[in-house]
């Protein structure tokens, strides 16, 4: 009876609800631990990127270790895909897309991914949104657009376009739309902490060759400064909870709300990183702000919840 008990609440809609939601507010506090550690340590992004997965592999592999190998190459080389555009294409061109464009360019193409999955889910297992999904989509990529935009509206300051940088942070989501269609069918098949390491080990393996050849040198002396352990601190909350336990939580609740469901969360980060820059940065909210707060909330309720 208690088992049975567990098994309905994991596999529970507010389970995956709960889980997208949490996930979505760590990656929304990530943009500020990772300003902390590329402007005071001076490490560049590929090498915030690096360690943060590498701690987070070991962590994955402590569970994982009795299990290294998937069931097919099949199955090896679609994580390959997964752990590639979730990691090193992901992060390399979204860090690429912020030295040619603004960060409010980025932030707010990057969004557009759940509209990429909803044509990838469209084209691949031909299904279709309903018209509660479409209009939630809309409204919550509005409100996007207000968080991001906010401080330009109140200073009657336009959107600039840079071509180059807005194309690498379209690319940005595409990328991680082809992840999470691509993982859709190896998550009823793997455990997720064995899924999850080998997204991390893939990601990895195709990012080393860029640290190497970079020419900055590596900060690792500033981890282990103990009388001043805020960048170990900052890199340990974007590898445990950011990494390990974020990407544990979202492949779960893939699995139990779907993809689409899951990743129209994406909408919520900006306005986490615009409270979390308010609350540890001292930055500030216009009001525009807190309208496209609202209407993202506003969005997700009627995505998931409008019937017709």
């Amino acid at each position: 009876m208690i088992l049975e008990k567990r098994n309905s609440w994991k596999n529970s809609k507010l389970t995956g609800h709960l889980g997208a939601l949490i996930t979505v507010i760590c990656w929304g506090c990530s943009f500020i631990a990772s300003k902390v550690l590329m402007e005071g340590a001076s490490m560049t992004p590929v090498e915030v990127y690096v360690y943060r997965f590498t701690l987070a592999y070991f962590m994955m592999l402590a569970f994982t270790f009795r299990e290294i190998r998937s069931k097919s190459w099949k199955d090896e080389l679609q994580m390959a895909l997964c752990g590639i555009c979730s990691g090193t294409l992901y992060f390399l061109m979204e860090n690429y897309a912020l030295m040619y464009t603004s960060t409010g360019n980025v932030s707010l193409l990057s969004a557009i991914s759940p509209i990429f999955i909803a044509i990838l889910l469209a084209v691949i297992y031909k299904t279709h949104m309903r018209r509660s999904e479409i209009l939630g989509s809309i409204v919550a990529f509005t409100g996007v657009a207000l968080v991001i935009m906010s401080e330009s509206i109140s200073k009657g300051l336009g959107m600039e376009i840079h071509p180059v940088g807005d194309i690498l942070a379209i690319l940005c989501a595409l990328s991680w739309a082809v992840y999470s269609i691509a993982i859709k069918r190896l998550i009823p098949i793997y455990n997720t902490l064995f899924l999850t390491r080998k997204l991390f080990f893939y990601g990895l393996i195709t990012s080393l060759p860029l640290l190497f050849i970079q020419n900055e040198p590596l900060h690792l002396n500033v981890l282990v400064d103990f009388s001043n352990p805020v960048y170990l601190l900052n890199l340990l909350f974007l590898a445990v909870m950011c990494s390990s336990m974020a990407y544990l939580l979202w492949n779960e609740s893939m699995k139990i709300i779907g993809p689409l469901a899951t990743n129209n969360y994406l909408y919520i980060q900006p306005p986490v990183t615009m409270f979390a820059g308010c609350m540890l940065l001292g930055e500030t909210i216009y009001p525009f702000g807190y309208v496209g707060c609202v209407l993202v909330l506003c969005g997700l309720i009627m995505a998931d919840k409008v019937k017709k």
